[in-house]
């Protein structure tokens, strides 16, 4: 499978759509079109991951590196519409609690 990334710049606000699945083989990808968004300041990045099927512990990497580059440049990195498999995955391994993550998901709220 594959990961289609598109990016929507309003203003001080960059939207990210993913669609697909976020392993080792798409991550690259990922990193390229998700990390410089989150090297300007005083952004908000909302990554939209409605679409995203599948993801594993590369793509965990790919949100922690987001997250601290947006500390470092006083932006802020929020994850919305989740899958209930792909948010359970930031609960397990506790990262809901550092990274802002949109209480609702596909298929109702949490």
């Amino acid at each position: 499978m594959n990961l289609e990334v598109e990016v929507v710049e309003n203003g001080s606000t960059t939207n990210v759509l993913l669609a697909g699945e976020i392993d080792a083989y798409t991550v690259p990808k990922l990193k390229e079109a998700l990390l410089p968004l989150t090297e300007r300041q005083n952004q908000l990045i909302e990554v939209n991951l409605e679409q995203v099927n599948y993801m594993d512990s590369t793509g965990l990497g790919v949100f922690i590196s987001a997250l601290k580059s947006t500390k470092q440049y006083k932006s802020e990195l929020k994850l919305i519409r989740l899958q209930d498999k792909v948010k359970r995955l930031f609960e397990i391994t506790g990262l809901d609690s550092i990274i802002t993550i949109d209480s609702t998901v596909r298929g109702g709220n949490v």
